[in-house]
């Protein structure tokens, strides 16, 4: 498997729920400006698996240990917005969500 093809369903953490209902819970539920999905490309994944690295390095933990999917996407390049993919996919002048065609 390479990091730019879809994750098949048996390797997918998302099992539970999509990535909309992820971070539609988080909205409506939590009542955050947006979801954790969208706020990670906001971000950016990069940054997102740097922190994660750091706070592993420094605590020795397993819940700071990045998911493989985190890793594989930010070796594909798909950081979010700043590449124009990560868990959705954008496009310039568009505000519109649309999930990426890996996670649909």
């Amino acid at each position: 498997m390479s990091p730019s093809e879809p994750v098949p369903k048996s390797l997918h953490p998302l099992q539970v729920a999509g990535v909309t209902e992820i971070d539609t819970v988080m909205k409506l539920g939590m009542a955050h400006p947006m979801g954790p999905l969208q706020l990670a490309d906001f971000i950016g994944l990069d940054v997102c698996l740097s922190i994660l690295q750091v706070l592993y390095e420094g605590f020795r933990n397993q819940k700071y240990a990045a998911c493989p999917l985190l890793v594989n996407m930010v070796t594909a390049g798909f950081i979010g917005i700043k590449s124009g993919e990560g868990f959705y996919q954008y496009s310039a002048g568009s505000k519109e969500l649309t999930v990426s065609h890996r996670f649909s």
